[in-house]
C-alpha cells in the first residue's frame, strides 16, 4: 500500500531490491560468495532402523560402544531411522487412504522413538537427544563433549512432496541424514546398513550380486536398479550438493567398520556426486 500519497513504492535500500531472486546470473554471482560451514569436522552417522536398530541388543550394544569411544576423539552425530514400525504405520496409513504429508508425520514419530532409545544407549558417552530446532546448538554441544542424537525424518511433515507414484514420502531418514550433513557443512555422511555396500542386485535374494566399491550418483540412477540400499532422493540431492560430495555405505554389523570409515579406510561403497 502506498502510504506517502505520492504514487510511488517505498523500498528498503538493498542490492537485491530490484531482483526477482530467480535470475540465473544472480544465482551465479551469489554462488561465488561461499557459505559458512557450521560444523566442518562433524561426521554424521545414520543408523538404519530396519537394517540396524531393529536387530536389537546383539547389534546395538557393541555398535553404540564403538560410536561412543569414537566420539572421544572425533566429532560425531548419530541420526536414526525408523525400521519395521515405520513400515507398519505406512501400510495402515496407505490402506486408510492417508495422503503423503500425513504419512510423513506418522513415520517421523517412529524415528523419534528410536532417537530416544539410541541416545540413552549412548548416555555413558554423553548421548543427548536433540530436535531439528537444536541443530544450531551443535558447535556448543560438541565442544562440551556431548554426543548428539536426532531422528532422520526431514521436518517437511504435511509439506512433504507428494510422490510421483504411490503415497510413500520420498524424503525419509537417509535423506534427512544427508540434508543435516549438507546444511551443517559436515565432514562426512556415513549410512550404516546391514549389507557391505551397494550391490548390482539385492544380495539377500541374489547371492551372485556384485558389490560396487565406488560409483557416482548419476551412474547409480542410470543403472535403474529395481531396489537400492539407500533412498533414491539422496542421489538426486547429491548432484546439487555444495558441501557433501560423497556418501559412504558401510555394514555397521561388523565391529570397527564405522571407525574405519571415519578414518578414511577403504571399505563399503562410496557414492560420489
Amino acid at each position: 500500500m502506498d502510504m506517502t500519497g505520492k504514487g510511488h513504492r517505498i523500498e528498503l535500500a538493498s542490492g537485491l531490491s530490484a531482483e526477482t531472486l530467480v535470475r540465473q546470473g544472480l544465482m551465479e554471482e551469489i554462488g561465488e560468495a561461499g557459505t559458512l560451514r557450521i560444523t566442518p569436522n562433524l561426521n554424521v552417522i545414520k543408523l538404519g532402523g530396519h537394517g540396524v536398530i531393529d536387530y536389537g541388543r546383539a547389534v546395538m550394544h557393541p555398535l553404540c560402544a564403538e560410536i561412543g569411544e569414537l566420539s572421544r576423539t572425533e566429532d560425531v552425530m548419530v541420526v536414526t531411522g525408523g525400521g519395521a514400525r515405520v513400515r507398519h504405520i505406512m501400510e495402515v496409513g496407505i490402506d486408510l487412504g492417508m495422503p503423503t504429508g500425513v504419512l510423513a508425520e506418522l513415520s517421523a514419530k517412529i524415528s523419534e522413538q528410536n532417537a530416544i532409545m539410541v541416545a540413552l544407549l549412548l548416555s555413558a558417552w554423553g548421548g543427548t537427544r536433540i530436535h531439528a530446532a537444536d541443530l544450531l546448538e551443535l558447535p556448543t554441544l560438541l565442544r562440551l563433549g556431548q554426543l548428539p542424537v536426532t531422528h532422520g525424518t526431514p521436518p517437511y511433515g504435511l509439506y512433504e512432496h507428494p510422490a510421483r507414484i504411490g503415497a510413500i514420502p520420498p524424503h525419509r531418514t537417509d535423506t534427512g541424514a544427508f540434508l543435516i550433513a549438507e546444511v551443517m557443512g559436515a565432514r562426512s555422511c556415513i549410512l550404516g546398513k546391514n549389507v557391505n555396500g551397494l550391490y548390482t542386485a539385492d544380495p539377500f535374494t541374489h547371492p551372485d550380486a556384485e558389490m560396487i566399491p565406488e560409483i557416482t550418483a548419476e551412474e547409480v540412477i542410470e543403472m535403474r536398479l529395481d531396489d537400492l540400499v539407500l533412498e533414491r532422493m539422496v542421489l538426486d540431492l547429491m548432484q546439487q550438493a555444495v558441501n557433501i560430495r560423497e556418501v559412504r555405505i558401510v555394514n555397521c554389523h561388523v565391529p570397527g567398520n564405522i571407525t574405519a570409515a571415519i578414518r578414511g579406510e577403504r571399505l563399503g561403497t562410496v557414492i560420489r556426486a
